[in-house]
């Protein structure tokens, strides 16, 4: 298995548009064949959501950005990571699980840290219109 791997030749993009065809397509099937994936863009969706009805700081704009485009970069790279791994082995190996296991934490640490920052935006603006 892992020789026919070596010698598979994967060839270079051969411009720029060909690159961003690609990372485009990267996008799309994170979003179609990832579970975890579309539940983190529909919380952004949310997130971004009130941002705009709270009429949110530029400087909380930017931290909410910043969380938001973590959480789902990482949860590509995560897929990733997955995918290589399974690739890589089709039998059960248990640095392999780490691996995968390791990447699925910074996901989780990631989307622990941008709720934390999006607690600390918005549950002043709930309360001030609440209460």
């Amino acid at each position: 298995m892992l020789m026919d791997l070596k010698d598979r030749k994967y060839k270079r993009s051969k411009n720029y548009a060909e690159s961003f065809l690609h990372a485009f397509t990267g996008l799309k099937t994170a979003f179609l064949e990832e579970r975890n994936m579309r539940f983190h863009t529909f919380a952004a969706l949310a997130v971004i959501i009130c941002g705009f009805f709270f009429h949110v700081t530029k400087s909380e704009w930017i931290l909410l950005v910043l969380s938001i485009f973590g959480v789902l970069t990482l949860e590509m790279v995560n897929t990733a990571i997955e995918r290589a791994v399974d690739v890589a082995t089709e039998q059960y190996i248990d640095e392999a699980k780490k691996a995968k296991d390791v990447a699925a934490g910074a996901v989780l640490l990631a989307a622990f840290v941008a709720s934390l920052i999006g607690l600390i935006i918005f549950i002043p603006y709930f309360c001030q219109m609440f209460l």
